[in-house]
């Protein structure tokens, strides 16, 4: 592990950190940045850091880590679209906790409720995005994420609210967890 070329990422904007490289908001963004570094250094892992919305069964400021997204839009809850693709990906054989990703933001608990119907806790924008573009490039990846908020009507409000104490615990938990030595890197 102590030669290994590990890649930490974050989507950038409020979630910038000095260790980390920003990748872009959004699922394109963040597979066209991240495609870039994979073609260019190509890491031997990939852990993705950042934020993630609750759709009610995580608590504010619990922290995550995943290997396993999926990208389901709010019309497949509701019967009104269908997708061709594989739209639940993991990158090691068990299936811990589901991470949505989409380029909205659930603000509603009908909606949530249903994503917990189907075992899904959590959303992260990019999240999807980087485990396809890892599996892709036959690398290592995994999701940590802190809780900013409930995929409630106030989803945006309290993740305004609570990102900067979240980003200081998901640093406290790298330190902890040593993925990172200190604040800076």
């Amino acid at each position: 592990m102590k030669n290994m070329n590990i890649k930490i990422i974050s989507s950038g904007n409020k979630e910038i950190f000095p260790f980390a490289i920003p990748i872009g908001i959004g699922l394109i963004d963040s597979a066209i940045n991240l495609t870039r570094i994979c073609m260019f250094d190509k890491p031997d892992v990939i852990l993705f850091i950042g934020s993630a919305g609750s759709y009610g069964r995580l608590n504010i400021f619990d922290i995550i880590e995943s290997a396993t997204a999926s990208n389901i839009e709010h019309c497949m809850l509701r019967k009104e679209c269908y997708t061709p693709i594989d739209n639940i990906i993991s990158a090691n054989v068990s299936r811990e906790t589901i991470i949505n990703s989409s380029n909205y933001i659930t603000q509603s608990k009908i909606i949530s409720k249903a994503f917990l119907k189907l075992n899904i806790d959590a959303e992260n924008m990019e999240f999807f995005s980087v485990v396809k573009v890892a599996k892709e490039f036959n690398i290592a990846v995994k999701g940590i994420f802190v809780v900013t908020n409930y995929c409630y009507e106030n989803a945006h409000k309290e993740y305004m609210q609570n990102i900067n104490n979240a980003k200081e615990r998901l640093i406290k938990y790298l330190i902890e967890k040593n993925i990172i030595k200190e604040k800076n890197g």
